[in-house]
This record gives C-alpha cells, sequence and structure tokens, in this order.
C-alpha cells in the first residue's frame, strides 16, 4: 500500500512538485526542474490480466473500481465527454469539442478501473508536424484553414477500450453454388440469328465446422471520438505493449472516462464476433457463390480487459460544425474531418469539363 500512495503523488525528488508522464523521454519527469523519475515497476502478474466476462456481468468488486489516486470529473453539455484529470487542473474547456459548457460530474459508484495501458509513445511535437502535413495533403479545404494550421489546439488524451477475448466453435450449412455455361441462340436487333454463351448456376447442399479465437477484440468506449475516426487509427498493439495500470502513467494527462458500459460493450463485441464467425463460414463454402448460409455458433471462455489507449486530438469549429483529427499516440496513424470550400470544388468540377469538351471536339474534327 506504501508503494501506491507514493505513486498516486508522483512527487519529485528533487524539489517536491507532481511529476508528469513524458512521452518523448519515456518517463515521468517534473515540469519544473526536469528531474526524471524511475519509470513504475511492472507488476508480478503480468501486464495483461483477462477477467471472466460472466463474473464480471454478474458483479465487479469495489476492489476493482476507482483510478487510485485523487481526479476531477467534468461533463461537456455539448458532446457528452466525461473528462478525468489532476485537482490542480483546470477544465475550461471540452477536450473533445471546445465547449466551455463544462460541468463538475459525479458518480454513486465509482468507475471500473482500467486493467492496463498503452503509454504515449509520440512526443507533442512529431504530432504537429503530423497534423500540419495531414492537412496539407486536404485538396479541398478551405484555404484559411490550411493557413492556421490549428496545431495549437492539440491535446493529448487517453481514451477508454473494452477488449474481448472469446472461443467459438460454429456448424453451417449453405447451398453452394457452381457456374456453368450454355450455348443459347437468339436474333439480334437486325433479324440476324446469333449464338451467346449464358451462365447457370448449379446448387449444392454443402455443410462444415470451424473453430476460432478472438483475441483482443477492440470496443471502443468513448463518447467524446468519433467511433469511425477510431477505427481509422486502429491497430492499438493491445496483445503485444499493454502496460499494467498505474496512475503514475496518467499524470498530468486527461483521460475520458468510459460511457459504453462493460454491459454495453459486451453485447457489442457479441455482434461484431457474430458477424465475423458468419464470414469465417462464408470463405468455407466452397464453389464460385453461395445462398441460403445458416451458422450456428457456441462462445465460451469469454473474458474482458478494461484498457486506456493514448490518442492526440484536434477540436476546432470552423463555420457552425465542430471536426475533429485524431492521431494514434502510439503508433502515429492518422485520420479526420475537415470542411470541404465549395468554391475549389466548382473549379475543380468545371475544369474537367473544360478538359472533356476539348477532347470529345479535338475527337470530333478528327473524324
Amino acid at each position: 500500500m506504501a508503494e501506491i500512495t507514493a505513486r498516486q503523488k508522483q512527487a519529485c525528488p528533487a524539489c517536491g512538485a507532481a511529476a508528469e508522464w513524458n512521452a518523448a523521454k519515456q518517463a515521468l519527469v517534473c515540469p519544473f526542474c526536469n528531474t526524471v523519475l524511475p519509470p513504475p515497476l511492472p507488476r508480478e502478474d503480468g501486464p495483461a490480466a483477462e477477467n471472466d466476462l460472466a463474473a464480471a456481468l454478474r458483479a465487479v468488486g469495489d476492489d476493482q473500481r476507482g483510478w487510485q489516486a485523487e481526479k476531477t470529473s467534468v461533463k461537456c453539455q455539448s458532446c457528452q465527454a466525461i473528462s478525468v484529470f489532476d485537482p490542480s487542473r483546470v477544465g475550461q474547456r471540452c477536450e473533445f469539442c471546445g465547449s466551455a459548457a463544462l460541468i463538475p460530474y459525479d458518480e454513486i459508484k465509482a468507475p471500473i478501473r482500467p486493467e492496463c495501458l498503452l503509454e504515449f509513445k509520440l512526443p507533442e511535437p512529431a504530432v504537429r508536424d503530423l497534423v500540419r502535413r495531414w492537412y496539407g495533403g486536404r485538396w479541398f479545404a478551405p484555404s484559411a484553414m490550411k493557413a492556421r494550421s490549428l496545431t495549437d489546439t492539440v491535446h493529448g488524451v487517453y481514451i477508454p477500450y473494452w477488449t474481448f477475448d472469446a472461443h467459438v466453435a460454429a456448424d453451417w450449412t449453405a447451398d453452394a453454388g457452381y457456374y456453368y455455361y450454355v450455348s443459347e441462340s437468339y436474333t439480334d436487333s437486325k433479324g440476324q440469328s446469333q449464338t451467346r454463351q449464358v451462365r447457370k448456376t448449379r446448387w449444392v447442399p454443402a455443410s462444415g465446422s470451424i473453430q476460432h479465437f478472438f483475441d483482443d477484440d477492440l470496443v471502443p468506449a468513448s463518447r467524446g471520438v468519433e467511433e469511425k475516426l477510431l477505427r481509422k487509427i486502429e491497430p492499438f498493439p493491445t496483445t503485444t505493449d499493454l502496460k499494467p495500470y498505474d496512475p503514475g502513467f496518467l499524470s498530468g494527462w486527461v483521460v475520458e472516462q468510459y460511457q459504453i458500459d462493460l454491459i454495453a460493450a459486451a453485447q457489442n463485441s457479441r455482434n461484431i464476433m457474430e458477424r465475423k464467425t458468419r464470414d469465417l463460414c462464408s470463405a468455407e463454402v466452397p464453389g464460385d457463390t453461395q445462398r441460403n448460409l445458416n451458422v450456428a455458433s457456441v462462445f465460451s471462455g469469454q473474458t474482458f480487459k478494461h484498457i486506456l489507449v493514448p490518442i492526440w486530438l484536434v477540436a476546432y469549429t470552423y463555420g457552425a460544425k465542430t471536426f475533429q483529427v485524431v492521431v494514434n499516440g502510439y503508433t502515429g496513424a492518422i485520420a479526420g474531418r475537415h470542411p470541404l470550400s465549395w468554391l475549389k470544388i466548382s473549379l475543380a468540377v468545371l475544369a474537367v469539363l473544360v478538359v472533356l469538351i476539348i477532347v470529345l471536339t479535338i475527337y470530333a474534327n478528327s473524324q
């Protein structure tokens, strides 16, 4: 318990100030005197212990809840994201949408504590370069947006995810279709008799079975970041590089608290696994095409983890809309949305039409 208390405070041994996780140095660093603290010690039970899903859905103990450190929570009235940060930090604007409509947020029961996390690997200067290049490559974005580049709004945030493991055994039946061709006579528009090859399908009953292990299937639990953007910057290397949860990694960073709970995430995961299982069975059906695929699946050994992953986030308003650019804080993968310049789009369409008219004119004159 003494070790946990010391990590909660994250005090610099030189000046006593609170240390913060530094992505560039991969260590806790004092922001005042630049003293580098030793990294959190690894747990003896390994970094990625799995939790039995069925038991957790029945009950999660209080010893698995909370952040193991004093934190302040606020909820954005605009995007509904819940941000969690150190008490010394003042939440003025939402990290996810830029709104100033923040209210204190308290829960009757503390959230389930993360089991593991991926620490920030990508330092902020490298992220600014990535974002600047990303903006530069958006041809149809407004020039004013490119000129501003908006890299001054980069924020580092830990995003909640659930991961699920399961073994599936599935039996399938289907009609396998095999193509064959027959010659067919017909009369063309000029009254001439012609022959053509017509494709037919021969249907044959087929069946089989598969077994598959789903390892760390990811389900985002974020409200602040659009799921489609998160999916574009995946994967996060959760099967190999996870670290045991330690409050030291969160020191100085904003964390989003999950609002998609374990029950909803487990159902989402099951739906995803069933779709993937159906695709795996479909791939086993022989022949050229198929129909009437039926799959009977049995899932076992279902486990889960609650983890945090690092992202760098740019949230900005252009006109009346809010846009986000998201960078994987571990791998550097980037995705985002941006406004469109209808003037540029109109000019591009006009240029294509001019080229098309020129080509048609040259072709007509050559005839």
